[in-house]
């Protein structure tokens, strides 16, 4: 593991060419097919980082049976870097693992992992060991560790490329050379290679496209199993949802190289490690939608039962593992809102609609879009498991950073329950203010806001008596305006609107707006779904001539780590642009949106922004961002590109502005190197 961090074809084969003037992919060599869906398990890296030890891998393989991940096929127990000793090789040229990790070795603790009905993986790296740099490599020693491996009895092989750039190694070349003594081991063990060539531009600096994940897809088919697309998808202990994002798009380039035995790999799943639920009940339908390995990357024993049901859910897992292995490609545009669809071995489509902003919204596709024809379509929900029909129209009502996932089929036999999407409370205005589409919305104590929901019918028969019922918070009030219609006809939808209204001791936080919908379906009697959207009660805003850093914020955001306050990212040192020491401020690395309740009381902020100094102890790339402060969704003040030697100075008028947002985005070198700062920040309220 690093330590750095259209149109759709639904009939196209599981493998096919890639279009003119892209490297041409070799077909996968007739060997033995070792995984033919995609593999799962869990890996070492994220959750344990640097020093795996016997004990805490041997606890694990232990949970995984006792959890039920096992049982749900979550198999492979690997052992990810570091697990080699200081000098990673005795003086016959063995590999040796560390002993204050492994004090009995690694056979007794393959063993004990087999014992558990599990499989075991390790880890090395394509390139040589280079002391100081590179801690194991086996470069030179192909053969003789794909051997060593195999005598351990492994399952599965890991192959990293932190030494093979470093060595500027072919990955090519040495990726096949190592295939190759894998597949010719001593004792004749079949072993799953991942290839693991994490390194991306700009991510890591500029290298050659030959020598990046992006590549291995021409190749890796071939001779792998699975193969890298793109750089880590965080850090140890930290997997965020836009890296999240990242990777799966990167991930998506090129979905014709995968198929039965040989798949894209997007990196870990990451739950409980940044992201919330919501955010990770999506990862998780992205990388099954994509015929990912379903590796985790988090401490399984610290998780909680959500997570864990998020995990194992069948119908998620069986689209996952399909036995076709067809990758999802995107119907249609990308943007904040996307559909894409994964065809199924039995005919079926597995239908996601992403919602990438940070607003609720309801999103809709048709069967025909997803290659379905006829006039009738069952939608099962994977994630709730309420089967519905259709007459031809997909929708649900996603949250932000959510994602809807539906198997969707041709229906037979007698009408069924009608498809009816319930949506989700959505705040529109705000003291008779809009809040600006894909915002998420922002509310405080004695103000007054419109929410609307919206109910559609998208099946051939009618529902009747809609009826919406809005909870809110004690204390508040909500209060509907108009009228609902009945019945509602098929393909037709209805927007109920409600006025809420704060007290003015509102408490700052989190609150829940809950919609209750019923309806009539002839046959059925009454039916009910509930919805749910979080809103954010804004905290006081600040009084008098303040230093910004130090008021409370709504949120905060940053690339890697957390925005740190009057200390640059990471809060090692103090906030330092050319020579110059700022006492106060907030440093960030790219992208970074920092958001301010002001309720209309400022008037000004003045700030200096710029690259802090500390990029200068790690080298000579990257290290440039792009500050924009934005006032209700307005762009105040762009900085333009800003690199390690220049600041600007920036004297905004805050004249009239309720939410403030100070955003950092990564001039496009893709966040390398970037430790970005907002000093001063003073305010005059």
């Amino acid at each position: 593991m690093a330590f750095l961090t259209g149109l759709l074809v639904v009939q196209a084969p599981a493998y096919a060419a890639p279009p003119a003037g892209d490297a041409a992919v070799a077909a996968p060599a007739p060997q033995q097919i070792l995984s033919p869906t995609p593999y799962m398990g869990w890996n070492t890296y994220y959750a344990l980082g640097g020093d795996p030890t016997a004990a805490e891998i041997e606890s694990t393989a232990d949970y995984l049976v006792s959890s039920g991940l096992r049982d749900a096929g979550y198999q492979y127990v690997w052992i990810d870097g570091n697990w080699a000793a200081p000098t990673p090789r005795n003086s016959a040229g063995d590999l040796v693992p560390n002993p204050d990790q492994f004090p009995d070795g690694l056979k007794p603790l393959v063993d004990y992992i087999h014992s558990k009905g599990l499989k075991a993986g390790i880890y090395t790296d394509a390139g040589p060991y280079i002391p100081g740099k590179c801690g194991l490599g086996s470069h030179g020693y192909y053969q003789r560790d794909a051997n060593q491996f195999a005598a351990w009895e492994f399952d599965a092989v890991k192959v990293d490329y932190l030494c093979g750039i470093a060595a500027d190694l072919d990955p090519k070349t040495v990726y096949t050379e190592f295939a190759k003594a894998l597949r010719n081991n001593a004792s004749g063990r079949p072993m799953i290679f991942n290839l693991c060539n994490p390194v991306t531009s700009p991510d890591w600096g500029n290298y050659p496209q030959e020598q990046q994940s992006t590549y291995s897809w021409s190749y890796a088919p071939a001779i792998a199993q699975s193969w890298r697309t793109y750089t880590d998808v965080g850090f140890i202990g930290e997997i965020k949802f836009k890296d999240v994002l990242r990777n799966y798009d990167a991930n998506a380039r090129h979905p014709e190289a995968a198929g039965p035995g040989h798949f894209n790999d997007p990196d870990y799943l990451g739950p409980e490690l940044g992201m919330s639920d919501e955010e990770f009940r999506t990862q998780m339908t992205l990388w099954s939608v994509a015929a990912a390995p379903l590796v985790i990357g988090s401490d399984i024993r610290k998780l909680s039962q959500t997570s864990l049901g998020i995990l194992t859910d069948r119908d998620v897992l069986s689209i996952n593992q399909d036995s076709a292995a067809v990758q999802a490609v995107r119907v249609g545009p990308a943007g904040t809102t996307e559909t894409w669809v994964k065809r199924l071995a039995n005919g079926d489509r597995a239908v996601v609609l992403l919602n990438r902003g940070d607003s609720p919204a309801t999103l809709t596709t048709t069967a025909s879009s997803v290659g379905l024809s006829g006039k009738r379509f069952t939608l099962k929900n994977a994630w709730t498991d309420q089967v519905t029909e259709s007459a031809g129209t997909i929708s649900a009502a996603v949250p932000a950073h959510g994602a809807a996932l539906f198997r969707v089929a041709r229906a037979t036999g007698k009408p069924g329950i009608p498809h009816v999407v319930a949506g989700l409370p959505q705040v529109t205005e705000v003291d008779g203010d809009a809040v600006p589409a894909g915002v998420a919305p922002v509310v405080a104590g004695g103000e007054q806001a419109r929410v609307k929901l919206t109910v559609r019918n998208d099946s051939a028969r009618p529902v009747f008596r809609p009826r919406v019922e809005l909870t809110v918070p004690a204390g508040w009030t909500a209060r509907p305006i108009g009228e609902t219609p009945t019945p509602l006809k098929p393909n037709r939808s209805v927007t109920l609107t409600f006025t809420i209204t704060l007290p003015d001791v509102a408490a700052p936080g989190s609150a829940t707006l809950s919609a209750t919908t019923s309806y009539e379906v002839t046959g059925s009697g009454r039916l009910r779904q509930e919805t749910a959207t979080a809103l954010v009660v804004a905290p006081a805003p600040p009084h008098g001539d303040v230093v910004l850093s130090h008021h409370d914020w709504i949120s905060a955001t940053s690339g890697w780590m957390t925005p740190t306050i009057d200390r640059s990212v990471g809060g090692w040192t103090p906030i330092s642009m050319l020579g110059q020491i700022h006492p106060t401020g907030i440093g960030v690395a790219s992208p970074s949106t920092i958001r301010y309740y002001l309720g209309d009381r400022c008037t000004r902020l003045t700030t200096t922004v710029g690259i802090d100094d500390a990029v200068r102890n790690v080298g000579p790339e990257g290290g440039t961002s792009t500050f924009q402060v934005l006032g209700d969704g307005q762009v105040l003040f762009d900085s333009g590109v800003v690199g390690r030697d220049d600041t600007r100075q920036a004297d905004i008028d805050l004249t009239g502005v309720r939410v403030l947002d100070l955003v950092v985005g990564d001039a496009g070198d893709g966040g390398y190197n970037d430790r970005a700062n907002w000093a001063g920040l003073n305010a005059t309220c």
